[in-house]
Protein backbone atom coordinates (compact mmCIF):
# COMPACT_ATOMS: atom_id res chain seq x y z
CA UNK A 1 0.00 0.00 0.00
CA UNK A 2 1.71 3.68 -0.81
CA UNK A 3 2.13 5.73 1.52
CA UNK A 4 0.65 9.03 2.21
CA UNK A 5 2.33 12.30 3.35
CA UNK A 6 0.71 15.21 5.00
CA UNK A 7 0.12 17.89 3.58
CA UNK A 8 1.32 20.43 5.87
CA UNK A 9 4.80 18.94 5.54
CA UNK A 10 4.95 19.22 1.94
CA UNK A 11 4.55 22.65 2.29
CA UNK A 12 6.75 23.08 5.51
CA UNK A 13 9.44 25.61 5.63
CA UNK A 14 11.07 24.40 9.00
CA UNK A 15 13.31 26.13 11.13
CA UNK A 16 15.88 23.97 13.57
CA UNK A 17 16.11 25.81 17.22
CA UNK A 18 18.57 24.94 19.55
CA UNK A 19 17.40 25.28 22.53
CA UNK A 20 20.40 26.25 24.51
CA UNK A 21 21.05 28.77 22.57
CA UNK A 22 18.14 30.50 20.40
CA UNK A 23 16.44 32.67 23.52
CA UNK A 24 16.80 33.27 27.13
CA UNK A 25 13.92 34.09 29.34
CA UNK A 26 15.05 34.03 32.85
CA UNK A 27 18.44 35.25 32.67
CA UNK A 28 20.42 32.59 33.42
CA UNK A 29 22.54 32.63 30.13
CA UNK A 30 20.43 29.12 28.88
CA UNK A 31 18.22 29.24 26.15
CA UNK A 32 14.20 28.20 27.25
CA UNK A 33 11.34 27.39 25.94
CA UNK A 34 9.82 30.62 27.50
CA UNK A 35 12.42 32.16 25.33
CA UNK A 36 10.92 30.65 22.15
CA UNK A 37 7.59 31.74 23.11
CA UNK A 38 8.25 34.94 23.52
CA UNK A 39 9.89 35.05 19.69
CA UNK A 40 6.96 32.92 17.91
CA UNK A 41 6.07 36.34 16.18
CA UNK A 42 9.29 36.99 14.72
CA UNK A 43 9.04 32.78 13.55
CA UNK A 44 5.73 33.96 12.45
CA UNK A 45 7.03 36.92 10.35
CA UNK A 46 9.84 35.28 8.68
CA UNK A 47 7.51 32.76 7.22
CA UNK A 48 8.12 29.48 9.36
CA UNK A 49 5.37 26.57 9.55
CA UNK A 50 7.62 24.19 11.57
CA UNK A 51 9.56 24.28 14.53
CA UNK A 52 12.23 21.46 15.06
CA UNK A 53 13.77 21.06 18.39
CA UNK A 54 16.99 20.12 19.69
CA UNK A 55 16.56 17.38 22.25
CA UNK A 56 14.78 18.63 25.20
CA UNK A 57 14.59 16.25 27.48
CA UNK A 58 16.03 15.78 30.91
CA UNK A 59 20.17 14.83 30.36
CA UNK A 60 23.18 15.37 32.12
CA UNK A 61 24.34 17.21 29.14
CA UNK A 62 27.54 15.23 28.55
CA UNK A 63 26.66 15.18 24.27
CA UNK A 64 23.91 18.20 24.49
CA UNK A 65 20.64 16.55 25.35
CA UNK A 66 21.42 13.77 23.09
CA UNK A 67 22.43 11.36 26.43
CA UNK A 68 18.46 11.36 27.65
CA UNK A 69 18.02 10.20 31.37
CA UNK A 70 14.21 10.75 31.50
CA UNK A 71 12.10 10.98 28.16
CA UNK A 72 9.27 11.81 29.96
CA UNK A 73 10.52 15.01 31.44
CA UNK A 74 11.50 18.09 30.17
CA UNK A 75 15.19 19.36 31.00
CA UNK A 76 14.47 21.91 33.94
CA UNK A 77 17.11 24.39 32.07
CA UNK A 78 14.30 24.66 29.50
CA UNK A 79 10.83 24.22 31.75
CA UNK A 80 8.40 21.98 32.32
CA UNK A 81 5.87 20.07 30.40
CA UNK A 82 3.46 22.99 30.54
CA UNK A 83 5.64 25.13 29.24
CA UNK A 84 5.76 23.14 25.84
CA UNK A 85 2.59 21.97 25.80
CA UNK A 86 2.22 26.51 25.95
CA UNK A 87 4.51 26.88 23.14
CA UNK A 88 2.88 23.95 21.10
CA UNK A 89 -0.75 26.16 21.86
CA UNK A 90 0.85 29.62 21.13
CA UNK A 91 2.53 27.85 18.15
CA UNK A 92 -0.71 26.46 16.46
CA UNK A 93 -2.58 29.59 16.94
CA UNK A 94 0.12 31.18 14.30
CA UNK A 95 0.00 28.40 12.02
CA UNK A 96 3.67 26.75 13.31
CA UNK A 97 3.67 23.19 14.17
CA UNK A 98 6.29 21.59 16.57
CA UNK A 99 8.47 18.67 15.86
CA UNK A 100 10.94 16.76 18.93
CA UNK A 101 14.26 15.47 18.29
CA UNK A 102 13.89 11.51 19.60
CA UNK A 103 16.74 9.68 20.46
CA UNK A 104 16.20 6.23 20.06
CA UNK A 105 19.08 4.41 19.40
CA UNK A 106 21.24 5.19 23.46
CA UNK A 107 20.64 6.77 26.61
CA UNK A 108 22.80 8.42 29.34
CA UNK A 109 24.53 6.26 31.25
CA UNK A 110 22.61 8.14 33.74
CA UNK A 111 18.84 7.08 32.62
CA UNK A 112 16.86 4.42 35.26
CA UNK A 113 17.25 1.55 32.74
CA UNK A 114 20.53 1.57 32.27
CA UNK A 115 21.17 1.51 35.89
CA UNK A 116 18.96 -1.21 36.50
CA UNK A 117 20.84 -3.07 33.23
CA UNK A 118 23.82 -2.50 35.31
CA UNK A 119 22.72 -4.42 38.02
CA UNK A 120 21.12 -7.04 36.68
CA UNK A 121 23.50 -9.66 34.37
CA UNK A 122 19.75 -11.04 32.76
CA UNK A 123 18.41 -7.61 31.72
CA UNK A 124 19.16 -6.96 27.84
CA UNK A 125 17.62 -3.49 27.36
CA UNK A 126 21.36 -2.84 26.20
CA UNK A 127 24.35 -4.81 24.35
CA UNK A 128 26.43 -6.11 27.08
CA UNK A 129 29.35 -8.57 26.72
CA UNK A 130 31.13 -10.46 29.62
CA UNK A 131 34.89 -9.61 27.87
CA UNK A 132 35.69 -6.39 25.49
CA UNK A 133 35.07 -7.55 21.94
CA UNK A 134 36.84 -3.99 21.18
CA UNK A 135 38.24 -0.77 22.45
CA UNK A 136 35.01 0.85 22.07
CA UNK A 137 33.29 -1.23 24.71
CA UNK A 138 32.90 0.55 27.92
CA UNK A 139 33.53 -1.68 31.51
CA UNK A 140 29.96 -1.87 33.54
CA UNK A 141 29.85 0.65 35.81
CA UNK A 142 27.42 -1.11 38.38
CA UNK A 143 27.65 -4.51 40.37
CA UNK A 144 26.82 -6.39 36.60
CA UNK A 145 30.37 -7.93 35.32
CA UNK A 146 31.57 -7.27 32.01
CA UNK A 147 31.17 -4.62 29.19
CA UNK A 148 28.31 -2.47 27.48
CA UNK A 149 28.53 -1.05 23.63
CA UNK A 150 28.10 2.70 23.65
CA UNK A 151 26.56 4.21 20.26
CA UNK A 152 28.66 7.25 20.37
CA UNK A 153 29.96 8.78 23.87
CA UNK A 154 30.96 6.23 26.24
CA UNK A 155 28.28 8.45 28.00
CA UNK A 156 25.81 6.83 25.79
CA UNK A 157 24.96 3.06 26.24
CA UNK A 158 23.28 1.50 23.27
CA UNK A 159 19.90 0.47 23.28
CA UNK A 160 19.68 -3.02 22.36
CA UNK A 161 17.42 -3.54 19.52
CA UNK A 162 18.90 -6.42 18.19
CA UNK A 163 21.44 -7.73 15.64
CA UNK A 164 19.94 -8.57 12.46
CA UNK A 165 22.44 -11.67 12.51
CA UNK A 166 23.84 -13.76 15.50
CA UNK A 167 26.34 -15.86 15.61
CA UNK A 168 26.65 -18.75 19.16
CA UNK A 169 30.55 -17.12 19.48
CA UNK A 170 29.22 -13.77 20.21
CA UNK A 171 26.22 -13.84 23.02
CA UNK A 172 25.92 -10.17 23.36
CA UNK A 173 24.15 -10.64 19.53
CA UNK A 174 20.60 -10.70 20.41
CA UNK A 175 17.85 -11.47 18.25
CA UNK A 176 15.38 -8.81 17.33
CA UNK A 177 12.54 -10.51 18.46
CA UNK A 178 14.19 -11.01 22.12
CA UNK A 179 12.59 -9.73 25.29
CA UNK A 180 14.99 -6.83 25.44
CA UNK A 181 14.38 -5.20 21.89
CA UNK A 182 10.95 -6.01 22.21
CA UNK A 183 10.92 -3.94 25.64
CA UNK A 184 12.59 -1.05 23.40
CA UNK A 185 10.31 -1.23 20.81
CA UNK A 186 7.47 -1.25 22.74
CA UNK A 187 9.13 1.85 25.11
CA UNK A 188 9.60 4.10 21.24
CA UNK A 189 5.68 3.75 21.68
CA UNK A 190 5.25 4.93 24.65
CA UNK A 191 7.18 7.92 24.51
CA UNK A 192 6.03 9.02 21.33
CA UNK A 193 2.60 8.96 22.51
CA UNK A 194 3.08 10.87 25.63
CA UNK A 195 4.62 14.03 23.41
CA UNK A 196 2.32 13.26 20.39
CA UNK A 197 -1.22 13.38 22.97
CA UNK A 198 0.08 16.62 24.38
CA UNK A 199 0.18 18.32 20.47
CA UNK A 200 3.68 18.09 18.79
CA UNK A 201 3.50 17.44 15.27
CA UNK A 202 6.33 14.43 15.18
CA UNK A 203 9.82 13.67 15.45
CA UNK A 204 13.01 14.07 13.86
CA UNK A 205 14.87 10.63 14.62
CA UNK A 206 18.27 10.77 15.48
CA UNK A 207 20.57 8.26 14.21
CA UNK A 208 18.02 6.42 12.65
CA UNK A 209 19.96 4.26 11.06
CA UNK A 210 21.72 2.76 13.99
CA UNK A 211 18.92 0.73 15.89
CA UNK A 212 19.23 -2.73 14.57
CA UNK A 213 23.03 -3.90 14.76
CA UNK A 214 24.86 -5.81 12.23
CA UNK A 215 22.47 -5.12 9.65
CA UNK A 216 23.42 -5.49 5.69
CA UNK A 217 21.19 -3.37 3.83
CA UNK A 218 19.35 -2.25 6.62
CA UNK A 219 16.71 -4.40 6.05
CA UNK A 220 15.45 -5.00 9.93
CA UNK A 221 15.86 -1.65 10.90
CA UNK A 222 14.10 -0.95 7.95
CA UNK A 223 11.23 -2.92 9.10
CA UNK A 224 11.46 -1.45 12.80
CA UNK A 225 10.71 1.73 11.42
CA UNK A 226 8.22 0.50 8.86
CA UNK A 227 6.31 -0.81 11.77
CA UNK A 228 6.17 2.47 13.75
CA UNK A 229 4.93 4.52 10.37
CA UNK A 230 2.28 1.97 10.39
CA UNK A 231 1.21 2.81 14.27
CA UNK A 232 1.64 6.13 13.67
CA UNK A 233 -0.23 6.48 10.28
CA UNK A 234 -3.14 4.29 12.97
CA UNK A 235 -3.08 5.91 15.83
CA UNK A 236 -1.83 9.63 14.93
CA UNK A 237 -2.36 10.35 11.52
CA UNK A 238 -0.95 13.99 10.17
CA UNK A 239 1.99 13.47 12.43
CA UNK A 240 5.66 13.18 11.14
CA UNK A 241 8.85 11.32 11.38
CA UNK A 242 11.77 13.14 9.83
CA UNK A 243 15.41 10.48 9.68
CA UNK A 244 18.71 11.70 10.43
CA UNK A 245 19.89 8.72 8.34
CA UNK A 246 21.42 10.79 5.45
CA UNK A 247 20.47 8.41 2.42
CA UNK A 248 16.74 9.52 1.49
CA UNK A 249 16.21 6.44 -0.80
CA UNK A 250 16.72 3.88 1.40
CA UNK A 251 15.11 5.96 4.46
CA UNK A 252 11.96 6.68 3.23
CA UNK A 253 11.03 3.96 1.38
CA UNK A 254 11.81 2.02 5.06
CA UNK A 255 9.09 4.42 6.55
CA UNK A 256 9.84 7.80 7.22
CA UNK A 257 8.36 11.01 5.73
CA UNK A 258 11.55 12.51 4.73
CA UNK A 259 15.40 12.69 5.25
CA UNK A 260 17.99 14.58 5.29
CA UNK A 261 20.78 14.80 2.79
CA UNK A 262 23.69 15.15 5.65
CA UNK A 263 27.63 15.44 6.07
CA UNK A 264 28.47 13.01 7.59
CA UNK A 265 27.11 10.11 4.71
CA UNK A 266 28.93 10.76 1.58
CA UNK A 267 29.54 13.69 -0.31
CA UNK A 268 26.08 15.05 -1.22
CA UNK A 269 25.71 17.51 1.15
CA UNK A 270 28.45 18.86 1.41
CA UNK A 271 28.75 19.37 -2.66
CA UNK A 272 26.64 21.93 -2.46
CA UNK A 273 27.80 24.11 0.51
CA UNK A 274 30.55 22.48 2.27
CA UNK A 275 33.63 25.15 2.46
CA UNK A 276 36.17 22.91 3.97
CA UNK A 277 36.71 25.57 6.60
CA UNK A 278 35.20 25.06 9.81
CA UNK A 279 33.44 21.81 11.31
CA UNK A 280 34.70 19.11 8.85
CA UNK A 281 36.84 16.18 9.23
CA UNK A 282 40.52 16.45 7.61
CA UNK A 283 39.96 13.16 5.56
CA UNK A 284 36.50 15.06 4.14
CA UNK A 285 38.91 16.25 1.23
CA UNK A 286 38.63 19.97 0.26
CA UNK A 287 37.28 19.65 -3.10
CA UNK A 288 35.26 22.93 -4.10
CA UNK A 289 31.92 22.65 -3.03
CA UNK A 290 29.32 24.36 -5.79
CA UNK A 291 28.19 27.61 -3.64
CA UNK A 292 32.08 28.35 -3.65
CA UNK A 293 32.76 31.65 -4.91
CA UNK A 294 35.57 31.07 -7.19
CA UNK A 295 33.45 28.93 -9.78
CA UNK A 296 35.28 25.80 -9.08
CA UNK A 297 32.67 23.72 -8.01
CA UNK A 298 30.00 21.31 -9.71
CA UNK A 299 26.46 20.61 -9.01
CA UNK A 300 26.27 17.29 -10.33
CA UNK A 301 27.27 15.35 -7.35
CA UNK A 302 24.07 16.77 -5.80
CA UNK A 303 21.81 16.26 -8.85
CA UNK A 304 22.77 12.38 -9.30
CA UNK A 305 22.18 11.84 -5.64
CA UNK A 306 19.07 13.95 -5.87
CA UNK A 307 17.83 11.93 -9.10
CA UNK A 308 18.49 8.85 -7.41
CA UNK A 309 16.32 9.73 -4.03
CA UNK A 310 13.40 10.91 -5.68
CA UNK A 311 13.04 7.85 -8.09
CA UNK A 312 13.57 5.47 -5.07
CA UNK A 313 10.94 7.50 -2.88
CA UNK A 314 8.55 7.81 -5.68
CA UNK A 315 6.28 10.21 -4.38
CA UNK A 316 5.60 9.22 -1.30
CA UNK A 317 7.87 11.40 0.73
CA UNK A 318 10.38 14.13 0.91
CA UNK A 319 14.24 14.88 0.53
CA UNK A 320 15.03 17.68 3.22
CA UNK A 321 17.76 20.23 2.91
CA UNK A 322 19.26 22.27 5.58
CA UNK A 323 21.50 25.29 5.26
CA UNK A 324 23.40 23.60 8.00
CA UNK A 325 22.94 21.90 11.61
CA UNK A 326 24.43 21.77 15.07
CA UNK A 327 26.82 19.38 13.63
CA UNK A 328 27.71 21.22 10.91
CA UNK A 329 29.29 24.51 9.31
CA UNK A 330 26.89 27.77 8.92
CA UNK A 331 26.87 28.96 5.42
CA UNK A 332 28.67 31.56 6.91
CA UNK A 333 31.92 30.14 7.47
CA UNK A 334 35.36 30.84 6.76
CA UNK A 335 36.10 32.92 3.51
CA UNK A 336 32.38 32.72 2.98
CA UNK A 337 30.27 36.33 3.92
CA UNK A 338 26.93 36.66 4.76
CA UNK A 339 26.71 39.23 1.35
CA UNK A 340 27.46 35.56 -0.28
CA UNK A 341 25.01 33.54 0.82
CA UNK A 342 21.86 34.70 -0.79
CA UNK A 343 21.79 32.84 -3.71
CA UNK A 344 21.94 29.58 -1.43
CA UNK A 345 18.79 30.50 -0.14
CA UNK A 346 17.40 30.80 -3.39
CA UNK A 347 18.19 27.75 -3.91
CA UNK A 348 16.94 26.23 -0.72
CA UNK A 349 13.54 28.07 -1.15
CA UNK A 350 12.77 27.17 -5.07
CA UNK A 351 14.22 23.70 -5.16
CA UNK A 352 11.51 20.84 -4.67
CA UNK A 353 13.07 19.59 -1.18
CA UNK A 354 11.97 19.90 2.47
CA UNK A 355 14.01 23.34 3.17
CA UNK A 356 15.35 23.30 6.74
CA UNK A 357 16.93 26.49 8.14
CA UNK A 358 18.93 26.43 11.23
CA UNK A 359 18.23 29.39 13.79
CA UNK A 360 20.63 32.09 12.81
CA UNK A 361 21.12 31.18 9.31
CA UNK A 362 18.80 33.73 8.26
CA UNK A 363 20.71 36.90 9.17
CA UNK A 364 24.30 35.08 8.69
CA UNK A 365 25.15 34.39 11.96
CA UNK A 366 28.78 32.98 11.24
CA UNK A 367 30.49 29.99 11.86
CA UNK A 368 32.86 30.40 14.66
CA UNK A 369 36.07 28.87 15.19
CA UNK A 370 38.42 28.25 18.32
CA UNK A 371 35.85 27.95 21.09
CA UNK A 372 36.03 25.94 24.11
CA UNK A 373 34.50 22.67 24.12
CA UNK A 374 30.91 22.35 25.44
CA UNK A 375 28.83 19.62 26.95
CA UNK A 376 30.66 17.33 24.35
CA UNK A 377 30.57 20.06 20.87
CA UNK A 378 34.37 19.14 20.48
CA UNK A 379 34.01 15.84 18.67
CA UNK A 380 37.14 14.82 17.62
CA UNK A 381 38.76 17.38 14.90
CA UNK A 382 35.20 18.34 14.74
CA UNK A 383 34.58 21.42 16.33
CA UNK A 384 30.90 21.91 16.32
CA UNK A 385 30.39 24.54 19.07
CA UNK A 386 31.11 27.41 16.37
CA UNK A 387 27.33 26.87 14.91
CA UNK A 388 26.56 26.81 18.45
CA UNK A 389 26.40 30.02 19.63
CA UNK A 390 23.54 32.08 20.82
CA UNK A 391 20.92 33.16 18.59
CA UNK A 392 22.18 36.98 17.73
CA UNK A 393 18.63 39.65 18.53
CA UNK A 394 20.73 42.72 19.06
CA UNK A 395 23.90 44.54 19.37
CA UNK A 396 24.35 43.89 23.15
CA UNK A 397 27.34 42.19 24.88
CA UNK A 398 24.83 38.89 24.92
CA UNK A 399 22.93 39.51 22.21
CA UNK A 400 19.34 38.72 23.57
CA UNK A 401 20.14 36.65 26.25
CA UNK A 402 19.06 39.02 29.01
CA UNK A 403 22.06 39.55 31.58
CA UNK A 404 23.51 37.14 32.43
CA UNK A 405 27.36 37.36 32.67
CA UNK A 406 29.30 36.05 29.59
CA UNK A 407 31.29 33.06 32.00
CA UNK A 408 26.97 31.96 32.56
CA UNK A 409 26.80 31.66 28.64
CA UNK A 410 26.16 28.44 26.76
CA UNK A 411 28.73 29.69 24.05
CA UNK A 412 30.25 32.81 23.53
CA UNK A 413 28.76 35.43 21.13
CA UNK A 414 30.49 36.36 17.58
CA UNK A 415 32.58 39.10 19.57
CA UNK A 416 32.69 41.19 16.11
CA UNK A 417 30.92 44.41 16.71
CA UNK A 418 29.53 44.55 12.86
CA UNK A 419 27.97 41.04 13.65
CA UNK A 420 24.57 41.26 12.23
CA UNK A 421 21.39 41.21 14.62
CA UNK A 422 17.87 40.30 14.50
CA UNK A 423 17.03 43.88 15.26
CA UNK A 424 18.73 45.59 12.92
CA UNK A 425 17.92 43.46 9.70
CA UNK A 426 14.47 44.22 9.76
CA UNK A 427 14.74 47.60 9.89
CA UNK A 428 16.46 47.58 6.69
CA UNK A 429 14.14 45.96 3.72
CA UNK A 430 17.40 45.44 1.56
CA UNK A 431 18.72 42.56 4.51
CA UNK A 432 19.53 38.99 3.82
CA UNK A 433 16.89 38.82 6.59
CA UNK A 434 14.61 40.46 4.23
CA UNK A 435 15.55 38.11 1.03
CA UNK A 436 15.15 35.13 2.97
CA UNK A 437 11.87 36.22 4.14
CA UNK A 438 10.36 36.98 0.53
CA UNK A 439 11.71 33.67 -0.87
CA UNK A 440 9.85 31.76 1.88
CA UNK A 441 6.56 34.14 1.26
CA UNK A 442 7.29 32.90 -2.39
CA UNK A 443 7.42 29.36 -1.74
CA UNK A 444 4.22 29.64 0.25
CA UNK A 445 2.05 31.56 -2.42
CA UNK A 446 3.56 30.12 -5.39
CA UNK A 447 2.81 26.25 -5.70
CA UNK A 448 5.03 25.81 -8.38
CA UNK A 449 7.89 26.45 -6.52
CA UNK A 450 7.15 24.20 -3.64
CA UNK A 451 8.11 20.21 -2.88
CA UNK A 452 5.21 19.06 -5.60
CA UNK A 453 6.25 21.13 -8.55
CA UNK A 454 7.97 19.69 -11.75
CA UNK A 455 11.47 20.35 -12.13
CA UNK A 456 13.52 20.75 -15.23
CA UNK A 457 17.40 21.44 -15.16
CA UNK A 458 18.49 23.57 -17.83
CA UNK A 459 22.48 24.37 -16.83
CA UNK A 460 23.68 22.75 -14.28
CA UNK A 461 26.91 24.79 -14.07
CA UNK A 462 26.98 28.39 -13.22
CA UNK A 463 24.85 29.61 -13.35
CA UNK A 464 22.22 26.70 -12.16
CA UNK A 465 19.29 27.61 -13.87
CA UNK A 466 15.89 25.28 -13.71
CA UNK A 467 12.15 25.72 -14.61
CA UNK A 468 9.96 24.98 -11.68
CA UNK A 469 6.34 23.92 -12.58
CA UNK A 470 6.39 24.33 -15.80
CA UNK A 471 5.94 28.34 -15.42
CA UNK A 472 8.99 29.78 -12.90
CA UNK A 473 12.45 30.20 -13.69
CA UNK A 474 15.08 30.20 -11.29
CA UNK A 475 18.61 31.73 -11.87
CA UNK A 476 21.19 30.96 -8.91
CA UNK A 477 25.09 32.02 -9.44
CA UNK A 478 26.76 31.30 -6.13
CA UNK A 479 29.91 32.62 -7.33
CA UNK A 480 31.84 36.31 -7.81
CA UNK A 481 31.89 36.43 -11.20
CA UNK A 482 29.43 37.26 -14.27
CA UNK A 483 28.13 33.78 -15.91
CA UNK A 484 26.34 33.30 -18.77
CA UNK A 485 24.40 30.00 -19.79
CA UNK A 486 22.47 29.02 -22.61
CA UNK A 487 18.25 28.66 -22.33
CA UNK A 488 16.46 26.19 -24.68
CA UNK A 489 14.83 27.70 -27.91
CA UNK A 490 11.20 26.86 -26.73
CA UNK A 491 11.44 28.51 -23.08
CA UNK A 492 8.87 31.68 -23.88
CA UNK A 493 10.65 35.01 -22.22
CA UNK A 494 8.42 37.36 -24.26
CA UNK A 495 6.01 37.86 -21.37
CA UNK A 496 9.08 36.75 -18.06
CA UNK A 497 8.16 39.02 -14.98
CA UNK A 498 10.45 38.85 -12.01
CA UNK A 499 8.97 37.47 -9.15
CA UNK A 500 11.69 37.72 -6.59
CA UNK A 501 15.53 39.31 -6.60
CA UNK A 502 16.71 39.68 -10.34
CA UNK A 503 19.41 42.24 -10.27
CA UNK A 504 22.23 41.48 -12.13
CA UNK A 505 20.07 38.46 -13.67
CA UNK A 506 19.34 39.34 -17.59
CA UNK A 507 17.31 37.32 -19.65
CA UNK A 508 17.45 37.15 -23.62
CA UNK A 509 16.23 34.92 -26.04
CA UNK A 510 18.27 31.73 -25.65
CA UNK A 511 20.55 32.82 -23.10
CA UNK A 512 21.15 34.54 -19.64
CA UNK A 513 24.13 35.90 -17.67
CA UNK A 514 24.22 36.24 -14.03
CA UNK A 515 26.43 38.95 -12.01
CA UNK A 516 28.09 37.68 -9.24
CA UNK A 517 26.17 36.14 -6.57
CA UNK A 518 23.19 37.07 -8.58
CA UNK A 519 19.75 35.16 -8.27
CA UNK A 520 16.41 35.38 -9.87
CA UNK A 521 12.40 33.52 -10.19
CA UNK A 522 10.98 34.53 -13.07
CA UNK A 523 7.85 33.86 -14.07
CA UNK A 524 7.53 32.61 -17.67
CA UNK A 525 5.23 31.06 -20.41
CA UNK A 526 6.70 27.99 -19.93
CA UNK A 527 8.10 25.31 -22.26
Amino acid sequence: MRRSTPGWLSDAVIYQIYPQSFADSDGDGVGDLRGVLGRLDYLSWLGITVIWFNPLFASPFGDAGYDVSDYLTIAPRYGTEADLVALVEAARERGIRVMLDLVPGHTSDQHAWFRASAADPYDDRYIWSPTRPSEEWVPSPGARPGFYLPNFYPVQPALNFGYARTHPDEPWRSPVNAPGPAANRAALRQIMAHWLDLGVSGFRVDMAFSLVKDDPGRLETARLWGELRAWIDTEYPGRALLAEWGDPKTAVPAGFHADFFLHAVGDVFRSLWGNAEGSHRPEWGTQPCFFDAAGRGSPSRFLAAWEEARGAIDGAGHVALPTANHDFSRLVCGSRTASMVAPAFAFLLTWPSLPTVYYGDEIGMRYLPGLPDKEGSQCGPEARQGSRTPMQWDSSANAGFSTAPAEALYLPVDPDPARPTVAAQQADPASLLHQVRALIAARRTTPALGAAGSLRVLHAGYPLVYLRGGTHLVVVNPSQGTVTAPLPPDLDLSRARCLIGGDGVKLVPGEVTADGFAYGVFQVSGA
